[in-house]
């Protein structure tokens, strides 16, 4: 049997499929929690605590402020923003107007914000005055078709003391907000009563444009529903044994990224926990906020696991309270994975999923039976299943690998204003739809699955996807290069790195690898930087002449033995 009936003949899951998902806005999850945890603490910034009362009111005046300029319902709020309390007020405070909040990555370049903007249609853009931000957000809204922006004080959001000590000596971090009729304080927003008009919300319409690249061309904008960010939001809570007890858990992750999306800010909200967050990842300052709060949980992604191992501060942090540390984003090498272990005392699983998934689809448990080297087993009302590589509308047999294909009530709706990619990224098996994920991997027979190979050419940097084509075309611009290929190669701390590979015309003036290099780098997002471009006399191609990552991936590894 190949079919579906052999599949569950086969595998035993013990996640079922038929779970209590029932479909629920942002909105509604918000304010339950809100109703249920008013004084508890909800986020701890640098020190600084706001109960869940405080949380509401910041969100409630985020949407009064919104609709007071004459935004609302299925506009289009973009959030530009590190880990900062005033995140987490626009994106429940759009989301109570009925607004599409857009996740706009720091890590972009201006074009590639320019073009978000665009393709999305945001109307505002939530940013915070630091010098690694304000400026680039100024130029996006002045080359694209950005109305306003919303302009926060990190300052204002730290404890007292903090704030001061800020002010002072971190004066070089701290932009200027220019007087711009367009430029709006975040404290100008929010000077209001916090009343508005809520609007009637489905379930099934869009709350999160979450973009992510593919093989070719540009980002796509993967629209994911209320109901979807509800319903991975309760998968993730039901992993959680403990989930009943102190929930604390570290916020290094940076939010605008779908992992953290999901197993920080919503599944925290849902079970009533409390967010430490913080600003960006320094591997010392997370130490310190594992010891000070006492925190029962830390998601991130391999590399910031083995930062924190070679932190001199290691050896002398608290780990104790500890419970549980969830891996994703890239794949976890089994010897940081068992020395971790061994050092907090804490157990670190790995899970798996997409952008398109709402950020999970599988997780190793967090107690009992592991599968080492796997990506452990699907959610909770969730379905994997394998399908042939070359032609997926037909299952594999049992046992045999194949591409990884999903189903659940996390699964986005499609991609926004892409239909075409969109039905690039389904298949219909037996009268069901089904995500293509790209992935190629295995399923043993108690349902724990490994990824074994990619049939995209995304290259996983530290968690970051990147897209060896758009690279590609930046080194196109540049009149010394014949031919280009990008590949992703191992890196000891980022899991992966993009190298490029190149040939050069007869006429260059350029022959130099290293010179290439710090030509190409500035015109990139930090996490698409080159470890190096190499100058060679070819490229391999395929019999019909077009070159062959495939094949160059090949030599490379033959090279390295």
């Amino acid at each position: 049997m190949t079919d579906e009936r052999a599949w569950q003949t086969r595998y035993r899951h013990p996640t079922p499929w038929a779970v209590d998902l029932p479909p629920m806005s942002m909105p509604e999850m918000f304010e339950a929690s809100v109703a249920r945890h008013g004084a508890k603490p909800a986020i701890d910034f640098l020190g600084r605590r706001y109960r869940y009362d405080q949380v509401a009111d910041g969100a409630r005046r985020v949407a009064a402020g919104l609709a007071a300029l004459g935004y609302g319902k299925g506009d289009r709020i973009g959030l530009f923003l590190p880990n900062v309390p005033h995140y987490v007020a626009a994106y429940y405070g759009a989301l109570l107007l009925g607004a599409t909040v857009v996740n706009f990555s720091p890590l972009y370049t201006v074009d590639e914000l320019v073009h978000q903007v665009e393709d999305s249609g945001t109307r505002v853009l939530f940013t915070v005055s630091a010098t690694a931000l304000l400026p680039t957000a100024l130029k996006v809204l002045d080359k694209s078709q950005l109305e306003r922006l919303i302009v926060g004080s990190i300052a204002g959001v730290l404890p007292p003391a903090k704030s001061l000590m800020y002010r002072l000596f971190k004066g070089k971090e701290v932009a200027q907000r220019p007087d711009d009729p367009r430029v709006t304080a975040f404290s100008a927003l929010i000077d209001n009563d916090g009343q508005f008009t809520a609007p009637a919300i489905d379930a099934a319409e869009v709350a999160l444009l979450q973009y992510t690249g593919g093989t070719t061309g540009a980002p796509k904008g993967a629209m994911l529903t209320h109901a979807n960010l509800t319903a991975n939001a309760g998968q993730v809570v039901s992993l959680d044994p403990h989930r009943g007890e102190v929930d604390r858990i570290v916020g290094a992750l940076p939010l605008f990224h779908v992992f953290a999306n999901t197993c920080v800010l919503n599944r925290t909200v849902l079970n009533g926990g409390e967010m430490v967050l913080l600003p960006r990842f320094e591997a010392g300052q997370v130490l310190d906020a594992i010891s000070r709060t006492k925190a029962t949980a830390l998601p991130g992604v391999p590399t910031m696991y083995q930062a924190l191992f070679d932190h001199a501060k290691f050896a002398a942090t608290d780990f104790s309270s500890l419970r549980v540390c969830i891996s994703g984003g890239a794949p976890l090498p089994a010897e940081l994975r068992d020395k971790w272990g061994a050092a907090t005392g804490a157990r670190l699983v790995e899970g798996y999923g997409l952008s398109e998934s709402s950020g999970v689809l599988t997780c190793n448990p967090y107690e009992g039976e592991q599968h080492p080297g796997t990506i452990g087993q699907p959610l909770p009302g969730t379905r994997l299943r394998l399908v042939d590589k070359e032609d997926p509308t037909k299952w594999v047999a049992p046992g045999e690998p194949g591409e990884i294909v999903a189903q659940g009530a996390q699964i986005m709706a499609g991609y926004w204003n892409r239909p075409e990619a969109a039905a690039d990224a389904f298949v219909t098996l037996d009268g069901e739809r089904w995500l293509r994920t790209g992935d190629v991997g295995v399923i043993d027979e108690h349902g724990f699955v490994a990824v074994v190979d990619r049939l995209k050419d995304m290259i996983s940097v530290g968690g970051f996807k990147v897209f060896p084509s758009q690279i590609e075309e930046i080194l196109y611009h540049n009149p010394a290069i014949k031919e280009a290929l990008v590949v992703g190669v191992p890196d000891a701390y980022r899991g992966e790195a993009p190298r490029a590979y190149v040939t050069l015309n007869d006429d260059a003036e350029a022959t130099d690898g290293a010179a290439l290099l710090t030509w190409l780098n500035p015109k990139l997002g930090k996490h698409e930087r080159v470890d190096a471009v190499v100058v060679r006399s070819s490229l391999p191609k395929t019999m019909i002449g077009k070159l062959s990552r495939k094949d160059l991936l090949a030599e490379i590894r033959a090279e390295a033995g």
